[in-house]
């Protein structure tokens, strides 16, 4: 039987999702927990590699058991027990065999968060991006506007990329603040590229500062120019907020 995980993970002590040789990943630990529960070696399959840094509160990932020793809805709490704090079995559903986590996805959501406030909080500083300045965030929205539907997002792409296109569709995009001086982008998609959400998270961003006006987004996508968007945005803001599917059972 194939399982399909939902995982959370605070992505600060770890070199992203997915499995290193020379660094501690995210997937060693889930897989480890595995191994321990089930006395073999286990692999699984994720979603999203999610960068080092990254956090993720609906990350999936699947594996195969022909035997799983636990009933499926006490799974999580026992995985639970053998994993570190920092990393949190959520939920866990059984699904067809050929699913597959990554390319069965009908949609991916991500949150940015951004301190917005003059001093620096301590305890906010591992799961957002400080911005000491005043932020347009009726213009900052403008612009989270501008990047929904179909587009071509190759000015929004990292170097590094193994992508075969730069074309991807956003469904929604938005920006707001809450009384807590917290500005939070939501950006939800088909799929993304490699840095796309930091990447339209610092256009964003600029567009907030007056740097960049939300009316050029149109022009900064249609150009496919990196140079002409904002900077990535560091990774702790990132957050994988959910995965959806349609699954068949």
């Amino acid at each position: 039987m194939q399982i399909l995980l939902t995982i959370s993970y605070d992505g600060t002590n770890y070199a992203g999702w997915q499995r290193q040789e020379n660094a501690v990943a995210v997937q060693q630990k889930v897989e480890e927990a595995l191994t321990a529960l089930l006395n073999r070696p286990m692999q699984v399959i994720a979603a999203s590699r999610t960068d080092s840094g990254v956090h993720a509160l609906g990350q999936r990932a699947c594996f195969t058991a022909a035997d799983l020793r636990v009933p499926l809805i006490k799974l999580p709490i026992v995985l639970n027990g053998l994993l570190p704090p920092d990393i949190s079995i959520t939920a866990a559903e059984a699904v067809p065999q050929d699913f597959n986590p990554r390319f069965d996805a009908v949609q991916k959501t991500y949150t940015y968060s951004i301190y917005n406030a003059p001093y620096p909080n301590p305890l906010l500083r591992r799961y957002s991006t400080f911005a000491p300045y005043s932020l347009d965030i009726e213009n900052m929205q403008k612009a989270a506007r501008q990047f929904e539907g179909r587009h071509d997002f190759a000015a929004f792409c990292a170097t590094g990329s193994s992508a075969k296109t730069t074309v991807r569709e956003v469904y929604a995009c938005n920006v707001e603040k809450d009384s807590n001086n917290m500005v939070t982008m939501t950006i939800t998609g088909n799929a993304f590229l490699y840095n796309m959400v930091r990447i339209i998270a610092g256009t964003v961003l600029y567009v907030g500062m007056g740097k960049i006006h939300a009316e050029e987004i149109l022009t900064i996508i249609n150009a496919k120019d990196r140079k002409l968007a904002g900077k990535t945005m560091p990774p702790q803001g990132l957050t994988l907020f959910n995965v959806s599917y349609k699954i068949r059972h």
